[in-house]
């Protein structure tokens, strides 16, 4: 079954832009802001503040920053792990 991406509209710094993710992309983006007390729009402002390249795809750098995200808290949850040993 394929898994589609869905365009959803976000507000950074008063523009509406469209971004296209995945549901568990858009589940993850709700799930970081939730934990940081921000809204989706504001997450996204934040990683896009920090995009290099403002030629490079938004949709495609969300993704990288999510994965990056769940990694450090993965590397962190086993270095926690490792110490209590």
């Amino acid at each position: 079954m394929p898994v589609r991406p869905s365009r959803r509209w976000v507000v950074i710094r008063g523009r509406k832009t469209s971004v296209s993710l995945e549901d568990a992309f858009w589940n993850a983006l709700t799930e970081i802001a939730g934990a940081r007390g921000i809204s989706i729009s504001a997450l996204v402002a934040d990683i896009d503040d920090m995009r290099p390249d403002l030629h490079q795809n938004l949709s495609s750098y969300l993704r990288v920053n999510i994965l990056k995200h769940y990694q450090r808290l993965a590397a962190q949850a086993e270095q926690a792990a490792r110490s209590e040993k």
